[in-house]
C-alpha cells in the first residue's frame, strides 16, 4: 500500500511525516534549527540550514517508516508563512538570512505607509492589516539593504519566496519557482479577490515582478523530485495554518480550528465569500482547489508555545517543554500573576508592533509554578480574544472549537481554554493536522484520496474538554487579562 509524505517546515524545526490512507502517522522525523536574533525585535533563519534539516528528516522518515521513495504516492509541503527568502537564481545562494514572520524590523516602514494613507487600499486588496508580520515589507527591506539587489531583481537574476517556494526550488534543483495561493495571500502583494499579483501593490512596495514566483493551485502536480531513485510528484502546497484547517476537515463554511504551535492561529472557513473584518482579523485565502478559491477569517497570535520555550530556554525554569504542565499544577492557580507574552508585539485583534512582554501581579509569594500557570493561561487568553472578534465578524457563535498542535497535549491548557470560552474544546486523534492537511492536498491531486468525503471520514475525536468554570469567573479573569494587555501596549 503506498503512502503520502508530508514536508512540514515550521518556525523552530523541520519535520517530515508519512501518512497512510486512513490518515494515520506511519513515521515521523524532526530536527530543530537555530533561531538568530541579530538585534532586539529581529528574528532570522539560515535558509541553507532549513534546507539541510528538511532534506535530512525526509531521508530519516523513510528509514523510520521502513519504506522507499517507490512507496510514496505524492509529497505535500506545508510551511511557516510570511518568512522571506531572497536568493540568486544562477547559484541558489541566499543573499541573506531569511527574515522570519516574527521579525519587527519593518515597523517603521508600516508606519510610513499608514501615514501616507495606504492602509485601507492595501486591506481592500489583500485582506491583511499593515504590519511587519507579512512578507511585503520584509522583501522591500532586503531589496533596500542588500547592495544592488533591486536592480538585479529587475533583471531577473534573483528569486523571492516564502519557505514553500524555497523548498520546491531546492527539491527540483532550481527548475521550479512557484508558490500556492494560500502563501501568496500573506505577502501584501497579492490581490485575493482577483487571485493575482497586483501591479499597484508591487509599485507601492517597490518590488519588481521578475522576482516573484508563479502561483499554482494548492492541490495539483507541480513538479517531481528524486526520492531514493524514484520520481515522486510534489502535488500539494499550503501555508501551515491553512493546511491545518484542511487537515481538521474544516472544509465547509462555519467550521473553525485553532492550532497551538509557536504561535496560535484560529481560522474560520467562510467558503467562497471573502468576509471583510470589522474587528482587525485577517481575510485570507484558505486554499485553491481546481481553480476555486476558498477563504477564511484568521486571527494570529504571535507567541503561543514560544512562551513555554522562553520558560525553558530563557529562564531555565523547566528542562523540556512538556515539563511545564507539572510545574503549573504545583499551584492551584496563577496567584494573580498575568503574563502578556508580547515578545514579538501583539497580533490580532490588537496589532501593536510596539507592544512588549510583561509579567504583572508579582508578589514575594510568587513562584515558578505561578509563572508556569500564567504562561499557559496567556495562550488561552489570547486565543479567546481572537475567537470573540471572529464571532462578531463571521456572524456565528461556535458550538465547539477543534484544536491541534503540540500544545494541545497539555490538558491543563485545554481545560482552561474550554473554561474561558464556555464551549467544548475538541482534540482529534491525529494532532499532526498541519502535516496531514498537506498530505491530503497532495493525495487528492494524485487520486490517493478520491474526494473530501473520504477525507472527512478519517477525522475522529480523541477527547472533548467541557467547560467547568462559571461564566462570572471567566469574565473576571478576562477583565484582568485586558488590564494587563493595556500595560504592555506601545512600549518599545
Amino acid at each position: 500500500m503506498p503512502f503520502v509524505l508530508a514536508v512540514d517546515q515550521g518556525t523552530t524545526s523541520s519535520r517530515a511525516l508519512v501518512f497512510d490512507h486512513a490518515g494515520a502517522v506511519r513515521g515521523m522525523a524532526q530536527r530543530e534549527f537555530r533561531q538568530i536574533y541579530p538585534e532586539p525585535g529581529w528574528v532570522e533563519h539560515d535558509p541553507m540550514e532549513i534546507w539541510e534539516t528538511q532534506s535530512g528528516v525526509i531521508r530519516e522518515v523513510l528509514a523510520n517508516a521502513g519504506i522507499t521513495g517507490r512507496d510514496v504516492a505524492a509529497i505535500g509541503i506545508t510551511n511557516q508563512r510570511e518568512t522571506t527568502v531572497l536568493w540568486e537564481r544562477a547559484t541558489g545562494r541566499p543573499l541573506a538570512n531569511a527574515i522570519v514572520w516574527q521579525d519587527r524590523r519593518t515597523a517603521g516602514d508600516c508606519d510610513a505607509l499608514r501615514a501616507a494613507g495606504h492602509e485601507a487600499a492595501i486591506a481592500a486588496k489583500t485582506g491583511l492589516v499593515l504590519d511587519p508580520y507579512f512578507s511585503g515589507t520584509k522583501l522591500k527591506w532586503l531589496l533596500d539593504h542588500i547592495p544592488g539587489a533591486r536592480a538585479r531583481a529587475g533583471r531577473g537574476e534573483l528569486a523571492f519566496g516564502t519557505i514553500d517556494t524555497w523548498l520546491v526550488w531546492k527539491l527540483t534543483n532550481g527548475a521550479v519557482h512557484v508558490t500556492d495561493a494560500s502563501n501568496a495571500s500573506r505577502t501584501l502583494l497579492y490581490d485575493i479577490h482577483k487571485g493575482a499579483w497586483d501591479d499597484e501593490l508591487l509599485a507601492l512596495f517597490d518590488v519588481p515582478r521578475e522576482v516573484l514566483p508563479r502561483v499554482v493551485s494548492s492541490s495539483q502536480v507541480i513538479a517531481t523530485t528524486a526520492l531514493d531513485g524514484a520520481s515522486v510528484p510534489i502535488a500539494g502546497i499550503a501555508g501551515d495554518q491553512q493546511a491545518a484547517l484542511f487537515g481538521q476537515a474544516c472544509d465547509r463554511p462555519g467550521l473553525a480550528k485553532n492550532t497551538y504551535g509557536t504561535g496560535c492561529f484560529l481560522l474560520l472557513n467562510t467558503g467562497a465569500l471573502a468576509v471583510p473584518s470589522r474587528n482587525r482579523l485577517l481575510t485570507t485565502i484558505a486554499w485553491n482547489l481546481g481553480g476555486k478559491l476558498t477563504y477564511a477569517l484568521e486571527g494570529s497570535v504571535f507567541i503561543g508555545g514560544a512562551a513555554v520555550q522562553w520558560l525553558r530556554d530563557g529562564l531555565k525554569l523547566i528542562r523540556t517543554a512538556p515539563d511545564v504542565e507539572a510545574l503549573a499544577r504545583s499551584e492551584a492557580d496563577s496567584g494573580g500573576v498575568v503574563m502578556v507574552p508580547a515578545f514579538a508585539g501583539l497580533g490580532a485583534p490588537h496589532w501593536d508592533a510596539y507592544a512588549r512582554g510583561a509579567i504583572l501581579g508579582l508578589t514575594r509569594g510568587s513562584t515558578g509554578g505561578h509563572l508556569a500557570r500564567a504562561a499557559l493561561e496567556s495562550i488561552a487568553f489570547q486565543s479567546a480574544d481572537v475567537l470573540s472578534a471572529m464571532e462578531k465578524d463571521g456572524g456565528v457563535t461556535l458550538t465547539e472549537l477543534r484544536v491541534d498542535g503540540g500544545a494541545t497535549r497539555n490538558e491543563l491548557l485545554m481545560q482552561f481554554q474550554a473554561d474561558l470560552l464556555g464551549v467544548p474544546v475538541v482534540r482529534p486523534e491525529v494532532l499532526e493536522t498541519t502535516a496531514l492537511g498537506a498530505a491530503y492536498l497532495a493525495g487528492l491531486a494524485v487520486g490517493f484520496w478520491k474526494d473530501a468525503d473520504e477525507i472527512r471520514a478519517n477525522w475522529r475525536v480523541a477527547r472533548r474538554f467541557e467547560p467547568a468554570m462559571s461564566r462570572d469567573r471567566a469574565s473576571e479573569l478576562r477583565a484582568r487579562w485586558e488590564k494587563a494587555v493595556s500595560r504592555a501596549k506601545d512600549w518599545a
